[in-house]
C-alpha cells in the first residue's frame, strides 16, 4: 500500500481554502456595490449591511484557518478535513443568509418555512464546523506530543523537509 503524504490527504483543505478566499472577494465587490448604491445589490441584500461584513469577514476567517492547518501539514482524518471544509462555508453563510432575508434576523424566532430551515441549517452547521477546526486542532497538538526516538526517521524527516524547500526555491 502507497504511503500518502500530508500534502495528498489534506488538499481538500487547500480547494476548500481557496473557494471560501474567492467567495469572501465575492462579497467585497458585492459590499462596494451596496456602498455605491447599485440598485441590484440593494434588492438582494435587503437586510443589515453589516451582516454582510460579517460573512465576508467570516469567510476571511475560515479561509485563513484553513490555510493554516493545510500548512501545518499534520494528516488530519477524512472526516475533520471534511467537516472543517463544509463548517467552514456553512457557519459564514448564515451571515450571508441574515443579509439577503432580513426576517432571519429578527431578535424573536420568525414563523414559517424559511426560518425553520435556518435553525434546522445552523443546529447542523456549529456543531459540523466544531468538529473539523475542533479535531484539526487536537489533531496538530497531539502530533506535538509525538516523539521520533529513531535516529533514521529525524534524518528521512529533515531529508523531506530540504527537498520541499529546494522545490519551492
Amino acid at each position: 500500500m502507497t504511503q500518502r503524504t500530508p500534502d495528498d490527504t489534506n488538499v481538500l483543505l487547500l480547494r476548500a481554502a481557496a473557494l471560501w478566499l474567492l467567495v469572501a472577494l465575492l462579497l467585497a465587490f458585492c459590499l462596494v456595490g451596496l456602498n455605491m448604491g447599485a440598485p441590484l445589490m440593494k434588492a438582494l441584500f435587503a437586510g443589515k449591511q453589516s451582516r454582510l461584513v460579517q460573512a465576508h469577514i467570516d469567510y476571511l476567517l475560515m479561509s485563513a484557518l484553513i490555510f493554516g492547518f493545510y500548512a501545518a501539514r499534520v494528516p488530519l482524518h477524512w472526516s475533520v478535513r471534511w467537516a472543517m471544509a463544509v463548517g467552514a462555508f456553512t457557519n459564514s453563510s448564515l451571515f450571508l443568509l441574515q443579509a439577503i432575508f432580513p426576517l432571519l434576523d429578527s431578535p424573536a424566532p420568525a414563523d414559517g418555512l424559511l426560518p425553520s430551515f435556518f435553525r434546522i441549517y445552523l443546529m447542523i452547521s456549529l456543531p459540523t464546523a466544531t468538529y473539523g477546526f475542533g479535531g484539526g486542532a487536537i489533531s496538530v497538538l497531539w502530533s506535538t506530543f509525538r516523539r521520533t526516538d529513531n535516529a533514521s526517521t529525524r534524518a528521512d524527516l529533515l531529508e523531506k523537509q530540504q527537498a520541499i524547500l529546494t522545490k519551492t526555491i
